[in-house]
């Protein structure tokens, strides 16, 4: 793939990745928010009551009293029931997602938490439970049109309008939740982000030579996976020092205090301050910027829908569906190392990411060497390789034959049935269609 169309990763990009990986900075940010909106209700609701003062309109004063006395109930009835039906609600989740979990892979995990319905319904629960707590504290023991402050009325409107909220927003995680259940949304869905992290990865073909390496940088901090790098500000301090950065540990990796993370070339390594905040390291992998862990994911699915404890082929060849679609995707694109450029199109950052052998082996190696006792799995595969081979240009030919001929060679030596074997070795888009 061209840098064509490349839009070159903002600086707070990683930022906002990993904002999203947590579950509790969206429902923060509304608490706040829904004070804030107390405040300015209250505030109008107060300026309403003393513009009718001013106008000695206490009739007025005395209906809206009326209207706000009127709707106590329903602030107090909602204050009170709203947090044990956000307790309900999540508890049956958590056991759908552990659920899942179990019958796909731990990983799928990662999507409930990145999910915006999940958050928003999260957020919107909480603003309306804290909220009406709120305006319950607006409501004054007078009712003496002449002697009253505020008047909740805006504020009750408010509460009724996030009551709704809440209501639509339940009616859609219920629906999202259900759909974290079964195997096609999920799969679809890696696919998908995978797809999104392909579509921002610039991968270039053929460069110059790098120049000389002249030094390296050490990890420093706790060990962990290389989650994502903040490409922006690399390219960034690359360029104020004049040198070429190069990525040593691919995205994925295991990386330990001490180890080599970056390589200098053509200069002096800049200075460590520079380089803060530029390499996460995490417990995970995520999807941000890696391009093979959606193939890992799908993967994991197949190999515990093709285990002895599940024995579900059709998860497996729903897997594979995917992982075709992936590769066919890629068959024809230049991989193995990306070039990060800075505004003048000068080479800043090197970064290795996984070549086309490499993908082809972590799509098909594991399932192949489980699916020789599901002929819906075998014939599955067949047709997607053979569907790549067409796709994919002579050289990249060889790690799809070399699998396809171990995967017969596999069949032939566990199906002694040569009808059987011959079912087996049939290629088939449906697996058994």
């Amino acid at each position: 793939m061209s840098d064509r169309g490349y839009r070159p990763p903002r600086a707070l990009s990683p930022l906002r990745e990993h904002l999203r990986d947590t579950f509790w900075f969206a429902p923060t940010l509304t608490l706040i928010s829904a004070v804030v909106l107390w405040l300015v209700a209250s505030a109008l609701d107060e300026q309403i009551v003393a513009y009718l003062q001013d106008e000695r309109a206490y009739d007025e004063i005395s209906d809206l009293v009326s209207i706000a006395e009127d709707t106590k109930t329903i602030v107090v009835t909602v204050s009170s029931a709203m947090m044990t039906f956000i307790g309900v609600v999540f508890s049956i989740s958590l056991v759908a997602v552990q659920m899942a979990s179990g019958q796909l892979t731990p990983r799928v995990v990662r999507i409930f938490v990145r999910s915006r319905i999940s958050k928003l319904t999260l957020s919107v629960f909480l603003a309306t439970f804290v909220f009406s707590l709120l305006v319950l504290s607006s409501y004054e023991s007078t009712a003496d049109p002449r002697r009253v402050v505020s008047v909740p009325f805006l504020q009750s409107i408010l509460t009724a309008v996030l009551v709704g909220l809440s209501l639509l927003l339940f009616i859609a995680y219920v629906s999202s939740t259900l759909r974290l259940m079964q195997v096609g949304p999920v799969v679809d869905r890696i696919t998908r982000d995978s797809f999104h992290v392909l579509r921002r990865m610039p991968v270039s073909g053929p460069q110059g030579k790098l120049p000389a390496e002249s030094g390296q940088i050490p990890h420093e901090g706790r060990a962990g996976v290389l989650r994502d790098v903040n490409v922006a500000r690399l390219v960034r301090v690359a360029r104020k020092q004049g040198v070429v950065l190069r990525l040593i540990p691919r995205l994925g990796d295991f990386v330990v205090p001490g180890t080599p993370v970056l390589a200098v070339h053509g200069g002096a390594a800049p200075v460590r301050r520079a380089l803060r905040y530029t390499v996460s390291v995490g417990v995970e992998r995520t999807l941000h910027q890696d391009l093979a862990f959606g193939l890992r994911q799908l993967s994991d699915i197949a190999l515990r829908a093709l285990s002895s404890a599940v024995n579900d082929p059709t998860t497996a060849v729903q897997c594979l569906d995917r992982i075709v679609q992936f590769l066919a995707a890629v068959a024809t694109l230049p991989l193995g190392v990306v070039h990060h450029r800075d505004r003048k199109g000068a080479v800043r950052l090197v970064q290795d990411v996984p070549g086309w052998a490499d993908l082809v082996d972590l799509g098909f190696e594991e399932i192949r060497r489980c699916a020789t006792d599901s002929p819906q799995v075998t014939r599955r595969l067949l047709a997607g390789i053979d569907d790549l081979v067409a796709l994919a240009g002579p050289e990249r030919q060889g790690p799809l034959l070399r699998h396809r001929a171990l995967l017969v060679q596999a069949v032939e030596r566990t199906v002694p049935d040569a009808a059987e074997r011959e079912f087996a070795l049939l290629p088939d888009r449906q697996g058994i269609g």
